[in-house]
């Protein structure tokens, strides 16, 4: 073994000190803040392990008061009739949760799809169900999405003739706390029905919503959720003089923005035929923080722009506007705002026995290639709304056949027929995509947007202090 002398390791362990020296400098100038020394933070790209992909949805169409001796009792109409797909060659599992409040109720489906290796899988589901019954009528179709810790509900009524529901699922295996506010004519509202609601693991939890907002025409509900995420969704119905006038299921939104698309809303009758009141088409709009004002840009089919207007809003209180008199046809709505905001359309195809209503909400850009599930029902229809800049979008049938490639301009719209119950794949340009499903048909409107895969969830950014 070779030995060193006195002086060598005196000089070795000098060195050594140091060393210790400039790394202790290092990192004190990392983790102290020196004045007039302007410090960019670190920050590390991580990616967590991935986990099965999840989608749920609102379940079979739900009818209340059917029993004489029960009139609160909620029980199954229709079931919902599920289209899923998902990437690789991986095929979702469907599993059903337990209905808590529906009385000998089917549930809810579950769609889960695992891994591929270390990423997630992309998984697209879609619902829809037609009821004929002479108490709920009409078509109702939504995407079946993952649960939040917090979202938001646009769409419904708890007036007269209305018979809303929340709808909140949770499919993990701890309990959830949810507590649901609302906005309406007065603000902001904290009901005590909507308190510390208990939704356990594998359950789904119904909520009338006129026991959170009695009377309110037009409210936004908050939803927030501890110790789980659940996903929330409002399934709407409307009565007019003893007729059923329609119903719709409406997926829950993510956190409010101060720019909001929505690719596509369906107008099936003109304001001026018979029948049609007014008003057929009316977007609902709230600024939870703040007041601020909104520019509202209707594009039209051809996708030149219908009307822009600015319009101010009130902090907490819903705006409720008229589209104006629009002719038959599909449309793309824009909403530029001082102050983050949500909201939706509605429309309808009429007024009297056999109509139908619609609620059509934003979409999220898509960025990267993404799944969609088209759900089964009358002449479905791709919209989608290009970036800030130039594109070239292809659309892919996962049945297979030929792409389609689409040339959007700018802020440009193009409407693709697609087919009920197929599954597609969307690869976006680097501007990014709007995308919606629509349906409209002869007592029949729906439509939901697209959401983002599963597989195009961005890496963590993690800053070390």
């Amino acid at each position: 073994m070779t030995r060193l002398s006195p002086k060598r390791t005196a000089q070795l362990a000098g060195g050594a000190v140091l060393a210790a020296v400039v790394v202790v400098a290092a990192v004190g100038a990392t983790l102290i803040d020196l004045p007039g020394h302007l410090q960019e933070p670190i920050r590390i790209a991580a990616q967590p392990p991935a986990a099965p992909s999840v989608a749920v949805c609102s379940g079979p169409l739900i009818a209340a008061g059917r029993d004489a001796t029960q009139a609160s009792l909620l029980t199954d109409d229709t079931a919902q009739r599920i289209t899923a797909a998902a990437g690789g060659d991986v095929d979702p599992v469907q599993s059903l949760l337990v209905p808590a409040d529906v009385a000998g109720g089917t549930g809810p489906a579950l769609l889960a799809a695992p891994p591929s290796g270390v990423d997630p899988t992309d998984l697209a589901a879609a619902g829809a169900a037609r009821a004929a019954a002479s108490d709920l009528s009409g078509f109702a179709a939504e995407a079946c999405t993952r649960p939040m810790m917090e979202s938001w509900l646009v769409g419904g009524s708890a007036a007269t003739g209305a018979g809303d529901v929340v709808i909140l699922a949770n499919p993990g295996e701890v309990a959830a706390l949810v507590t649901l506010a609302v906005y309406g004519a007065s603000g902001e509202q904290a009901p005590a029905a909507g308190k510390d609601i208990v939704v356990p693991a594998g359950t789904q939890r119904i909520i009338p919503l006129a026991s959170l907002a009695r009377g309110e025409e037009g409210p936004v509900v908050r939803v927030t959720s501890a110790q789980a995420p659940v996903r929330a969704s409002l399934q709407t119905t409307i009565t007019r003089v003893l007729n059923p006038g329609g119903v719709d299921q409406i997926a829950a939104l993510g956190a409010p923005s101060t720019d909001l698309v929505i690719p596509g809303v369906a107008v099936a009758v003109a304001a001026s035929d018979p029948g049609a009141s007014n008003t057929p088409t009316i977007l609902h709009l709230l600024a939870p923080g703040a007041a601020g004002e909104a520019t509202v840009t209707v594009g039209g089919p051809d996708g030149a722009v219908v009307s822009s207007q600015t319009l101010p809003l009130s902090a907490g209180v819903p705006l409720t506007f008229d589209l104006g008199g629009l002719a038959v046809g599909t449309y793309s709505v824009s909403v530029s705002a001082t102050t983050p905001v949500t909201g939706g359309v509605w429309s309808t195809t009429g007024f009297g026995a056999g109509s139908d209503f619609g609620w059509f909400t934003p979409a999220e850009i898509l960025r990267a290639p993404t799944l969609v599930a088209v759900a089964e029902g009358p002449s479905a229809q791709l919209s989608l709304v290009g970036g800030a800049a130039p594109q070239t979008v292809t659309v892919e049938s996962l049945s297979g056949g030929a792409a389609r490639e689409v040339t959007l301009a700018a802020g440009a719209v193009a409407r693709l027929p697609v087919e009920g119950g197929g599954a597609y794949r969307i690869v976006p340009g680097e501007a990014g995509v709007s995308a919606s499903v629509v349906f409209a048909g002869a007592g029949a409107l729906a439509g939901y947007p697209v959401p983002a895969g599963d597989a195009a969830a961005a890496a963590i950014e993690v800053y070390p202090r």
